[in-house]
């Protein structure tokens, strides 16, 4: 059987929160029936108060607005007042009734308190979690990124390598089927003509100086075809001369074979440059003029060096087709292995590669490098610029 306390609370709390939601006067209602009623239940005055204290506090307060709990509170402690005071003592009390309504605003009042500072420091703890869970999340997708392009990188790079080691058989593969097909061919005719020189040379003067010119021209093609072979390995003027003549001689040689009107533009001082530096910039040039006759159908190219702080910046432009940069980047097909060791280069020396190509635009291939000085330069030749050549078809 189910004790009269409990079912007694749970009917007083349900008129509490319908007085409340009504925003009717006690006097009257519902609270009138409660005052005799929890004679015979067992209930306290306190256990009333404890129970409606311990509604407001968890279930009505935290649900209503901040500047209404007060006349909420106030209300409820006329609700309990009438309810624990019977309407016919209510007069002879007046005085003791308003001391306990009071006692019990100011109790409720200090727990609304409390209990909004509660509120506020949840919200701020909820709110903390929150940046925190957030900044983690952040950190999780930095260190996913991050894993990416290392992964990426490391791929990248060992597509580099195959593709160099590729690049190097093929490039010993066509040298020997040129020294085998061009060298070795030429020499084997001379030889031919000297032993038949040496047969006829008794019998028929007047042929003499023909067939000597003619070997002359084999011997002098032989040795043009051998000075080719050495300039695409290493050219001579590239150390003998420096970067300027070196990159002239290349503009020359690329303006005659594909008919690419070209300009180069430096300053003075850049033969200070050191070594290495001197060979990046010039294999990065060369680079990009072979892919400009392969790839661009462009009629215009240029390189320009210039002084950019304590680096220097070499700009390859044309005017012909474009491409997608990234795409190009990111394949694995062996025939981008250009754009690849051009960035290989410029990095392995501390510098910046940048390929940028656009619609209408053509194509800039810019490398940025650290100026390391073979000695020291005065410091006018440094600033001071100048167009040191040009190259037209």
């Amino acid at each position: 059987m189910t004790h009269p306390a409990p079912t007694t609370l749970r009917a007083y709390g349900t008129a509490l929160r319908r007085h409340l939601a009504q925003g009717r006067d006690a006097e009257g209602s519902a609270a009138d029936r409660f005052a005799g009623a929890i004679t015979g239940t067992g209930l306290l005055a306190s256990d009333l108060t404890a129970f409606q204290e311990r509604l407001l506090v968890e279930k009505i307060l935290p649900r209503t607005a901040p500047g209404q709990r007060s006349a909420l509170i106030r209300r409820a402690a006329t609700f309990l007042s009438h309810t624990i005071v019977a309407p016919e003592t209510t007069a002879g009390h007046a005085g003791e009734m308003a001391r306990f309504q009071r006692s019990l605003v100011a109790s409720l009042g200090r727990r609304s308190v409390d209990l909004a500072a509660a509120n506020r420091g949840l919200a701020q703890e909820i709110a903390r979690r929150g940046l925190s869970e957030r900044s983690l999340a952040k950190r999780e997708r930095t260190h996913a990124d991050m894993l990416e392009l290392s992964a990426r990188q490391q791929e990248q790079l060992r597509r580099l390598s195959r593709q160099i080691l590729s690049a190097q058989e093929d490039e010993r593969r066509r040298i020997s089927r040129e020294l085998h097909d061009v060298i070795a061919q030429t020499l084997t005719g001379i030889n031919l003509r000297l032993a038949t020189l040496k047969k006829e040379a008794p019998l028929n003067t007047r042929t003499l100086e023909r067939n000597i010119d003619r070997t002359q021209k084999l011997v002098e093609r032989s040795v043009e075809r051998v000075h080719q072979f050495a300039r695409e390995l290493r050219p001579a003027v590239l150390d003998d001369l420096g970067l300027i003549p070196a990159l002239h001689a290349c503009l020359k040689q690329f303006t005659g074979e594909s008919g690419v009107k070209t300009r180069l533009v430096g300053f003075t001082g850049l033969e200070r440059l050191g070594p290495d530096h001197r060979t990046v910039l010039y294999r990065v040039a060369q680079e990009a003029l072979t892919n400009i006759a392969r790839h661009a159908r462009a009629t215009h190219a240029s390189i320009s060096l210039e002084r950019f702080g304590r680096r220097i910046r070499m700009r390859v432009a044309d005017d012909g087709r474009s491409f997608d940069v990234e795409r190009v980047l990111r394949s694995s097909a062996g025939s981008h292995l250009g754009l690849l060791g051009m960035r290989e280069r410029v990095e392995m020396v501390g510098g910046v590669f940048e390929v940028t190509s656009v619609a209408g635009a053509g194509t800039v291939v810019e490398a940025l490098i650290p100026f390391e000085r073979i000695g020291r330069a005065r410091p006018a030749e440094g600033r001071k610029r100048r167009k040191v050549g040009k190259t037209d078809a």
